[in-house]
């Protein structure tokens, strides 16, 4: 196989690194044509590297890679959009990070999805021009859910599946979405969480629209906490684990 053949040149976002040997860094890489890869990038820790500088974390870089026997090779790299309004602020490194460490947990090195690409790139550029970051959240967190095959359902009880009434209901992380008051107490997992009706209402609003039509949508500063929490919840039971960022975001959001 020539040299063309192995190469590829694609763009992605780089989800996370760490170094390996004395000159190197083994990248994560989202990328729009092979979805998600491991890549080494040689050198890049040398003074002077071409390639420093255009794969720091959450950047958005046009990449040729080559196809190593057990590892990708990133033999070229430049930056496209480095997101540098989020990189000004710790909050804003919290926001980039979030937004990298939920695709990165929910997805495997097995070819590309372009609609989860768009999505990702799309929510760090609502970021950096300044858009309210608990409704991109939100909206990207759904987005993501429906994406891979885990939509919550906010419109039906999971259990007997009646519409769901506008009083106070219950989630399950288990189920997949919302139980009504009649079931919850029929069920036996006890993980169930309440929600409100305020909340879940702005939950399916934001789950059944477009960002662009809810870019002028204001959320009441009561409510943010709940829908945060549920949503927290949901990805919590999906991952069998807790993320890193949000942990951060917190602790940087009781600093400033």
């Amino acid at each position: 196989m020539s040299s063309r053949q192995r190469s590829i040149r694609t763009e992605g976002v780089i989800l996370r690194r760490r170094d390996f040997g004395e000159k190197d860094r083994i990248l994560t890489i989202f990328t729009r044509k092979l979805g998600r890869i491991s890549a080494i990038a040689k050198g890049v820790r040398n003074p002077g590297s071409r390639k420093s500088g255009h794969v720091e974390t959450f950047m958005r870089s046009s990449l040729l890679i080559a196809r190593g026997r057990n590892l990708h090779i990133l033999t070229q790299a430049e930056v496209l959009d480095s997101y540098q309004s989020l990189r000004e602020t710790l909050p804003g490194i919290g926001y980039g990070s979030y937004v990298v460490e939920l695709v990165d947990a929910f997805t495997y090195e097995e070819g590309s999805n372009l609609p989860l690409y768009s999505l990702l790139v799309t929510t760090l550029e609502h970021l950096d021009r300044g858009d309210f970051p608990p409704l991109v959240f939100r909206h990207y967190e759904l987005q993501l859910l429906e994406i891979v095959g885990f939509r919550p359902e906010l419109f039906h009880c999971v259990n007997c599946r009646e519409v769901i009434k506008e009083v106070d209901q219950f989630l399950s992380g288990m189920s997949g979405g919302v139980v009504c008051p009649a079931c919850s107490g029929a069920m036996s997992e006890i993980n169930l969480r309440r929600i409100s009706a305020r909340e879940l209402k702005y939950l399916r609003h934001i789950q059944r629209n477009s960002y662009s039509a809810l870019v002028s949508l204001e959320i009441p500063a009561e409510v943010l906490p709940g829908i945060e929490g549920a949503m927290g919840y949901f990805l919590t039971h999906i991952l069998e684990r807790e993320l890193n960022s949000p942990g951060f975001l917190d602790r940087m959001n009781d600093f400033f």
